[in-house]
């Protein structure tokens, strides 16, 4: 199969522009909003989104995966902090806040019958991966349980941030509470 041809310059500033509208527009009025408001929001023709993302699920899938490389990089740039824990901890927090909007792409994306696996394959190793550096660091300076590993890690905050969703008027509150109980738990456990 032929590589596919790199996007010219006005292509790509078009297609960043169409997933930072897409962004903008699915996270205020959901994921249900349409391609119409999309290319408004971006000031292109819909036809400009279709050439780019030739289906709705293919926008939300290039939303998710954006979202996902967020993540990752977001977490990169974690690493270089000088205190580990708090780093570590700032991210899981920041994972928290943003995974509202990610759950909303993946449940649409579902909905519509898409392959969610097949999404997740490279960003979501970087993200696990850059997730395994933050824990490896915390981890060394004390700050976070010894016996706690990626796979955990993701549990947790896949719970979370599903549970978030559904606590209702008071769910920054609730959240915010939620992150505290669990930090408390991967804190290490002082032997009195």
């Amino acid at each position: 199969m032929a590589e596919p041809k790199p996007l010219r310059a006005d292509a790509r500033r078009n297609r960043a522009r169409v997933l930072a509208a897409a962004e903008t527009v699915f996270g205020a009025q959901g994921t249900s909003a349409s391609t119409e408001d999309v290319a408004k929001q971006a000031g292109v023709g819909i036809g400009t989104v279709f050439r780019h993302f030739p289906t709705k699920e293919a926008l939300l899938e290039a939303v998710l995966i954006e979202r996902m490389q967020s993540f990752a990089e977001a977490a990169q740039r974690w690493l270089g902090a000088e205190d580990p824990g708090g780093a570590f901890f700032a991210f899981l927090d920041q994972w928290l806040q943003m995974a509202t909007a990610k759950n909303a792409f993946s449940d649409a994306l579902a909905a519509a019958g898409a392959n969610i696996p097949r999404i997740s394959s490279a960003a979501g190793e970087q993200v696990r991966e850059s997730l395994r550096m933050l824990l490896g660091r915390a981890q060394e300076a004390g700050a976070v349980r010894q016996d706690v590993g990626v796979g955990e890690l993701i549990a947790l905050l896949v719970g979370t941030s599903r549970a978030v969703d559904h606590l209702g008027p008071d769910a920054e509150a609730l959240r915010k509470r939620t992150a505290e109980i669990m930090f408390d738990g991967l804190r290490p456990q002082s032997r009195e």
